[in-house]
């Protein structure tokens, strides 16, 4: 598959897209041993030989993982407050990864890293409907009321916010276990879905990411997914 310079450039570690621009538009890149200075070229990565400055450059591989994120850990690389970051639990070779989607501090579960763009705009931007699903443990008693308020949709902060389906799990006087199931994945939903209703989140975990389930994963662990994984996210 032909791809922009520019973009192999940025696969291959070198510089964002733009800033391949320049660099292509300097003459330090070499197709085939033949300086290009095109901003539209297309090479393949498969068969062309592609240098800067002499060097021989390679795309790097694309990595998709599934980690299972422990609360009490940050989706930043790093963190001014010295909070652990989700990078300390991964290899260092892939500190160059970045995570598609975030999970607040205090909420667990799924969250996908990858070094794909494409692939993070396919999982995060609203217009694809990416379904996610999680477990509130919320303090009260759920009734019917609430439970179709969720679905209903509500407004919060000029936000309108919506579950598209919801479960009760599990039904206690003091608190209740709902499986909500989004497709926005609007800033701290969840969250703010029951804050709307006079209630507070105990414990919220993502356990589905477009039909990726966070399974027996333990917290703070991860697994690559595989193409079958991979290919269902991008058709989601």
């Amino acid at each position: 598959m032909m791809v922009r310079l520019q973009k192999y450039l940025a696969e291959a570690g070198v510089a964002s897209r733009r800033a391949s621009e320049q660099i292509i538009l300097a003459g330090r890149v070499r197709v085939n041993g033949a300086v290009v200075t095109e901003l539209g070229a297309k090479v393949d990565p498969g068969r062309d030989h592609v240098s800067l400055d002499g060097k021989p450059l390679r795309a790097r591989r694309k990595i998709y993982l599934a980690l299972n994120k422990p609360r009490g850990v940050v989706c930043s690389r790093q963190d001014e407050r010295g909070r652990p970051t989700l990078f300390e639990l991964l290899p260092k070779e892939w500190g160059h990864l970045h995570s598609a989607g975030r999970l607040d501090f205090n909420s667990e579960g799924l969250i996908f890293l990858t070094n794909d763009g494409a692939f993070s705009l396919r999982l995060t931007h609203p217009r694809f409907g990416v379904r996610k699903k999680y477990l509130a443990t919320v303090e009260g008693r759920a009734d019917d009321e609430l439970l179709e308020t969720l679905t209903r949709g509500v407004y919060h902060q000029g936000e309108r916010l919506k579950a598209e389906r919801v479960r009760l799990i599990s039904n206690g006087p003091s608190r209740c276990v709902i499986e909500l199931e989004l497709a926005e994945g609007k800033y701290r939903e969840v969250r703010r879905l029951f804050q709307s209703q006079g209630r507070t989140v105990r414990r919220l975990q993502r356990i589905q990411i477009g039909k990726i389930k966070l399974g027996e994963l333990r917290p703070g662990k991860w697994r690559t997914l595989t193409e079958t994984e991979i290919k269902s996210l991008l058709e989601t």
